[in-house]
C-alpha cells in the first residue's frame, strides 16, 4: 500500500493545532479565574475557545507587544512633553518673581503701590497663562491616548482576535483590557515554560 507524505504530515499539524488549542484554552480558563467575577461571567466558552484559536501560532502575543511598545512610546513622550511645559513654566515664575524682585529695590516710594498693583497683575495673568497651558497639554495627552486605545481596538479586530472592536463603552474597554490581561499573561507563561510556538 503506498503512502501519501503530505496527507500524514497535514493530520500531524492537525492534531498538534488541536492539542495546543486544548492548552491554551485550558490555561486561559484557569487564568479568568483570576479576574473579577462579573468578567469571568461574560467570557464564555466559545470566547475563550475562540481566543485560544487566535493565539495558536504566536502571531497574536506579537501584534500586542508591538502595541505595548508603541504605547509605552507615547505615554513617556507625552509624560516628557507636560514635563517640559512644566520646567517652562516654573522659569517663567521665577523670571517673573526675579524682574519684581529688581523692580521693587529701585522702586521709588511714592510709587510702590502703583508698582506692587501691577506686579500683582502680572502674576495672575501668568498664573492664568499656566493653568490654561496645563489644561491645554492634559486635554491633548488624553485626546492622544484616546487615539491610542482605538488604534489598538481596530490593530486587534483586524487580526481577528475576539472581543476587540472599536468601542468607547468604559465596560468593554475594561473587557478588553481584562482579554489583554489574559493574553500578556499567558505569553509571559509560555516564554517561561518555553512552549511559545
Amino acid at each position: 500500500m503506498e503512502t501519501y507524505p503530505g496527507v500524514y504530515d497535514e493530520h500531524t499539524d492537525s492534531t498538534k493545532q488541536q492539542e495546543r488549542h486544548y492548552y491554551l484554552l485550558s490555561e486561559l480558563q484557569t487564568l479568568v479565574k483570576d479576574l473579577p467575577s462579573s468578567f469571568q461571567q461574560r467570557l464564555s466558552y466559545t470566547t475563550l475557545s475562540d481566543l485560544a484559536l487566535a493565539l495558536i501560532d504566536g502571531t497574536v502575543y506579537e501584534i500586542v507587544q508591538g502595541l505595548l511598545d508603541i504605547q509605552h512610546l507615547t505615554e513617556k513622550n507625552l509624560y516628557n512633553q507636560r514635563q517640559k511645559l512644566h520646567s517652562e513654566h516654573r522659569a517663567l515664575k521665577q523670571d517673573l518673581m526675579k524682574k519684581h524682585k529688581q523692580a521693587l529695590q529701585t522702586c521709588k516710594s511714592h510709587n510702590l503701590a502703583v508698582l506692587k498693583t501691577n506686579q500683582k497683575g502680572e502674576v495672575e495673568a501668568l498664573e492664568q497663562r499656566v493653568k490654561d497651558e496645563q489644561r491645554m497639554m492634559d486635554e491633548k495627552i488624553i485626546a492622544e491616548i484616546d487615539q491610542k486605545v482605538i488604534d489598538q481596538q481596530n490593530t486587534l479586530e483586524k487580526a481577528g482576535v475576539p472581543g476587540f472592536y472599536i468601542t468607547t463603552n468604559p465596560q468593554e474597554v475594561t473587557m478588553q483590557m481584562n482579554l489583554l490581561e489574559l493574553i500578556l499573561k499567558l505569553q509571559q507563561k509560555e516564554t517561561q515554560s518555553g512552549t511559545l510556538p
